[in-house]
């Protein structure tokens, strides 16, 4: 009897830890995120605090609901999410801590007979502490490696672009245009924050890049001036500033402060600030979005006029979405910066590829589908609502709606909604009640689980339908 409970409390604590790395990772490995922030608490509840208490409170009929309830019900929960635990090395390191202190301190108890009810709060606490200390001590040394590498590329170009929404968008929209010229490299993805930036100079950077272009992201004051510091950036871009995360930084005006952090760069040479941030312009900084004139979009690309000191150019790109014309001005302003004339740029920029999951049209199955999925902010989802009306066919919205922002911009949301689409398949609870209320009820569909998304739609849509994907939050939001 007292193997099985060796064995079962070991497994316990493993299943605890296993729902705590993965909130973790999700919340950026900060603790006090996944207690303050978190959208749906009551998993807290099922799948930690209850099971937590039951072992302390219920002794030897624990296990019973252990391996028949929780268990299972554990399992049942990670085959739902979207967004599983991925095994990164960090995670790795924190799991052979977890094991490595549940092992000691059960071994000891059993050796001196000294526990009636062997700990599962200390060896969590411990790892999740020690974890942290370890990941420290390991990103100082990734941190010297990658300055040492940045240190050794003199002629490297640095351009940090920082945004509260788009900046993925200007960032490779600038890596497309300039890439034509010179040897540029971006970061991948949505790779931007320090610990990200260090991780791609290590392993990806190539030793011939001309211009290395960075995204910066923000969950703080502070987190901009970080990277900045690091990479020290030649040339800057700050799109357009919004509410984005307004539930981390309390205001509009801390965010617009965190932006322009990057104007910090030591080597900073200029920066282009879009109008939203408010700022006053000076010989490093110029203001970009009224330079944009005559926009025009439709499902076939954006035509718009770019109004330069002496003259005004026409701009045609192959892309989605009205807003990305001020996106791709501030490519252009950013390339003849680095010797590609307007004029120029202007014909890369009509042979832009849509960025994946950014109003990425995609025809199939006689559908038109617009995958907008990874654009999450207002004046986006409002952009590619109006850029869906042009549509003559029956048009279906497939969205969570917004996600950290204030209830007022979802009711925005959910009123567009209701004027320009047939059908309105929301996902996620988070939003459910505000759809309800401002959608008409005979075009409301609601979908809980995502796994199911396929046969939901192939059974309420038909050739001919045109089919949004705006934003996709994440399953744990």
């Amino acid at each position: 009897m007292i193997w099985f409970q060796f064995f079962s409390h070991i497994l316990l604590v493993m299943a605890l830890g296993f729902y705590l790395a993965t909130n973790l990772q999700w919340y950026s490995y900060k603790i006090e995120r996944v207690v303050l922030h978190h959208t749906k608490y009551h998993w807290h509840v099922i799948y930690f605090l209850i099971p937590l208490f039951a072992y302390y409170f219920t002794g030897i009929y624990f296990w019973i609901y252990f391996y028949f309830a929780y268990l299972p019900t554990l399992w049942l929960w990670w085959k739902k999410l979207d967004k599983k635990l991925v095994f990164t090395g960090r995670i790795k390191r924190f799991f052979g801590l977890l094991l490595a202190l549940t092992l000691f301190q059960d071994l000891l108890c059993l050796a001196k007979e000294a526990c009636e009810v062997l700990g599962v709060i200390l060896p969590l606490a411990v790892a999740v502490i020690g974890s942290s200390f370890i990941e420290k001590v390991m990103f100082h040394g990734f941190k010297v490696q990658a300055r040492r590498k940045l240190d050794g590329m003199k002629d490297l170009v640095v351009v940090g672009v920082t945004a509260s929404y788009g900046k993925t968008s200007i960032k490779n929209f600038i890596a497309q245009i300039v890439g034509h010229d010179k040897k540029v490299y971006a970061t991948p993805r949505s790779v931007n924050t320090l610990a990200g930036v260090m991780k791609d100079i290590n392993d990806d950077l190539p030793e011939d890049t001309e211009v290395y272009i960075v995204e910066m992201g923000a969950r703080g004051p502070g987190d901009i001036a970080e990277i900045t510091e690091f990479v020290q950036p030649h040339y800057a871009v700050v799109g357009v500033i919004g509410p984005q995360h307004i539930e981390y930084f309390k205001t509009l005006g801390r965010i617009r402060d965190t932006k322009m952090e990057i104007l910090g760069s030591k080597r900073l040479r200029h920066a282009w600030v879009h109008k939203s941030a408010h700022v006053k312009p000076d010989e490093r900084v110029t203001l970009f979005g009224d330079d944009v004139e005559n926009v025009e979009a439709s499902l076939e690309g954006v035509d718009f006029d770019l109004k330069l000191s002496d003259r005004t150019i026409h701009v045609h790109i192959p892309i989605l979405g009205a807003f990305n014309a001020v996106n791709v001005a501030a490519a252009l302003h950013v390339a003849d910066a680095l010797g590609i004339p307007y004029e120029k740029g202007a014909k890369y920029a009509e042979r832009l590829e849509a960025v994946p999951h950014r109003l990425q049209r995609i025809d199939a199955g006689g559908k038109i589908i617009l995958d907008d999925s990874f654009n999450g902010n207002l004046d986006g989802m409002l952009a590619s609502f109006d850029l869906v009306s042009q549509y003559p066919g029956r048009k279906v919205l497939v969205t969570p709606g917004l996600v950290e922002v204030d209830e007022a911009q979802n009711e925005k949301v959910a009123k567009r909604a209701n004027e320009i689409f047939d059908l309105v398949i929301v996902t996620g609870g988070l939003n459910r009640e505000t759809f309800r209320m401002y959608v008409a009820a005979e075009k409301l569909h609601f979908l809980d689980d995502k796994s199911k998304m396929e046969e939901t739609l192939a059974a309420l849509t038909r050739p001919g339908d045109l089919i949004l994907f705006a934003n996709d939050a994440p399953s744990f939001i």
